[in-house]
């Protein structure tokens, strides 16, 4: 069974608190989380991690070096620091080193992807994957050669392997997934996701395969309206049985690498004042358990969100695990469904037929 288990692990934000640089951080490193989704810009905003906790650990090269990744849904490219980084943030991570892999082969060709504090730049190479016992053979990646500010320094994570559309992979780099399927190395050319609520095992990614054992409520399939993340087509979000948002419909990214839900800013607004939450989110945790829950109408079906999933709690504070952004499409307003929705589904990432697969969980 080809399944990484995901460790879930302290946050960067909860590590910049113990340490007291949470807010002084918070004041060098304003972000635009929307960033990320604008079309034909390789952007990768690493802010975006802050509240990541889910990470699987892959090897590269032979003898295999081990590396822990987030597995984002919301990028293409797979990359790692190497050897050649001098910058402060790969000294306390694992670096890959090519001369000590026997099936490393190296390129002329560069990678850039611009972050929202700098930008981390490498070279890219081939060599084989290992990703939960699937050998991807010539695999290219990225060998980060700097990477921008302090930022890197206090993440619990080395590298990013990304699982979206080879459409948006920066310097047209095949990402990992499609040369498992062109190689033929998943029986089904998908892959699926559960992410633990509370307890910090248990959670999973599963290539080629779907486990019955999450799926005893149905499967909801949801058809992709764009082949680049994975996106669909929302037609409202309401709360109390009345829509406050999304109500000419809007679309939506189901994303491993966003934990909170990003809402258009306007939504955002009429959430907060809905949900008696103050205008940075910070909600009474009394009044959690009388709090409604966040209905998605998707493909002529709903899912909840219920208060549980959508409140975080820290230190005896409670906050809204919303944050706002606005991303112009053509196709209207933009949602990022992150860690927060899929927790409370397990999601299936169809290749075969384009498709987003939802089985609520008990």
């Amino acid at each position: 069974v080809n399944r990484v288990p995901l460790r879930r692990m302290k946050s960067l934000r909860q590590r910049l608190q113990e340490q007291g640089l949470l807010e002084s951080y918070l004041e060098q490193h304003p972000y635009n989380l929307a960033a990320k989704y604008f079309p034909g810009i390789a952007v990768e905003p690493l802010e975006n991690y802050m509240d990541d906790e889910y990470f699987g650990t892959i090897s590269i090269g032979t003898p295999p070096q081990e590396f822990t990744v987030v597995f984002d849904t919301g990028s293409s490219n797979l990359w790692v620091p190497s050897v050649f980084c001098s910058s402060p943030a790969c000294s306390n991570h694992n670096r890959f080193n090519p001369a000590e892999s026997s099936t490393f082969l190296s390129t002329n060709d560069t990678l850039f992807i611009a972050y929202g504090t700098g930008s981390m730049t490498g070279v890219l190479g081939y060599d084989v994957v290992n990703v939960a016992g699937i050998n991807v053979r010539n695999q290219i990646f990225g060998l980060a050669e700097t990477e921008p500010g302090d930022f890197f320094y206090y993440t619990p994570f080395d590298g990013i392997l990304g699982l979206a559309f080879p459409s948006i992979a920066s310097s047209g780099a095949t990402p990992v997934f499609d040369n498992m399927m062109v190689e033929n190395l998943v029986d089904r050319h998908l892959f699926s996701v559960y992410l633990s609520r509370d307890d910090r095992r248990g959670s999973f990614i599963l290539f080629g395969a779907i486990d019955p054992y999450y799926t005893t409520e149905g499967i909801s399939w949801i058809p992709l309206s764009a082949e680049t993340y994975w996106q669909i087509t929302m037609e409202s979000v309401s709360v109390s049985g009345a829509p406050v948002a999304c109500s000419s419909g809007c679309q939506a990214i189901v994303d491993t690498g966003t934990t909170l839900l990003a809402v258009p800013i306007r939504a955002f607004r009429t959430l907060m004042k809905r949900l008696g939450a103050s205008s940075s989110g910070e909600i009474s945790c009394e009044s959690i358990s009388k709090l409604p829950d966040l209905i998605f109408h998707i493909h002529g079906k709903t899912f909840p969100v219920p208060p549980r999933a959508y409140v975080l709690k820290s230190d005896g504070y409670c906050t809204l695990a919303l944050q706002g952004m606005d991303v112009p499409t053509e196709e209207g307003e933009l949602w990022i469904l992150g860690d927060v929705f899929i927790r409370e589904y397990y999601v299936i990432f169809d290749r075969a037929n384009n498709k987003v697969g939802l089985s609520r969980l008990p």
